[in-house]
């Protein structure tokens, strides 16, 4: 697995697409988080918080990974190599496993600028560094998670389609239905007491939790289940293409 991990990082950084996707990521964060007038610019806000930060970012990942892991399944079948990999020593699990390993850092490389972020807000409140630490704690680690969930879930559409734009366009709307739609869904109330239990299915209801700084296993759980289920469906689809 982590030969694969190093191979798919040294391809993403080698034809400098993760560059640009690092370097395009900070540039829009950076635009709507300190020059653009919305909801997300730290001075229009007048609050020493990264809360907008922690909002603004996973719409962003939701377009971002997918860009990412579009190719990662898909260009296998469209090349004609996935029967390679099925000749290979390695397990499929392994193999995919250093794909989503790849792609996961990359994201989290992406998050390296908001440090900055963070000392500007921390230098400019009153008084000096009277910001929330948990709260800041708590959305770092959710967004680790949302990463890694948005990365099994571009994955899997990866796996679905061998053309890596329609890959991507899968991605980016299971991303955004598992992120958003099931939240909005369960806000109109047409379930009665199951619209608890389906708030409870979609990302957003755990992620807002982090970025309040509760840390709750249950969330963490949730996040690793959906890792987990994601990939394990890119595996059994890729296997039914043997």
């Amino acid at each position: 697995m982590i030969a694969v991990f190093k191979k798919e990082l040294w391809a993403y950084f080698g034809n400098w697409s993760a560059w640009v996707i690092i370097a395009s990521f900070s540039l829009l964060g950076s635009l709507f988080l300190f020059f653009f007038e919305n909801n997300f610019n730290f001075f229009d806000i007048g609050a020493a918080s990264m809360q907008t930060y922690f909002v603004l970012v996973p719409w962003l990942f939701m377009f971002i990974i997918p860009a990412l892991s579009m190719k990662t399944l898909a260009e296998e079948q469209q090349s004609g190599t996935l029967g390679w990999l099925f000749s290979q020593p390695l397990k499929l699990t392994e193999v995919i496993g250093g794909k989503f390993l790849s792609v996961w850092l990359i994201g989290v490389l992406c998050l390296l600028p908001s440090i900055v972020y963070f000392n500007t807000i921390s230098t400019l409140s009153i008084p000096e560094g009277n910001i929330d630490f948990g709260m800041t704690l708590g959305g770092y680690v959710g967004l680790l998670l949302l990463i890694g969930a948005f990365t099994a879930v571009g994955i899997l559409a990866s796996a679905l389609s061998s053309n890596q734009v329609m890959a991507y366009l899968i991605g980016v709307f299971l991303c955004f239905f598992m992120f958003f739609g099931i939240e909005q869904l369960a806000s109109y109330k047409l379930l009665g007491g199951g619209d608890y239990i389906l708030q409870n299915l979609g990302f957003y209801y755990h992620y807002i939790a982090f970025t309040r700084g509760l840390i709750d296993t249950k969330d963490v759980f949730y996040f690793g289940l959906i890792i987990f289920l994601g990939l394990k469906a890119a595996i059994l689809f890729v296997e039914r293409k043997k």
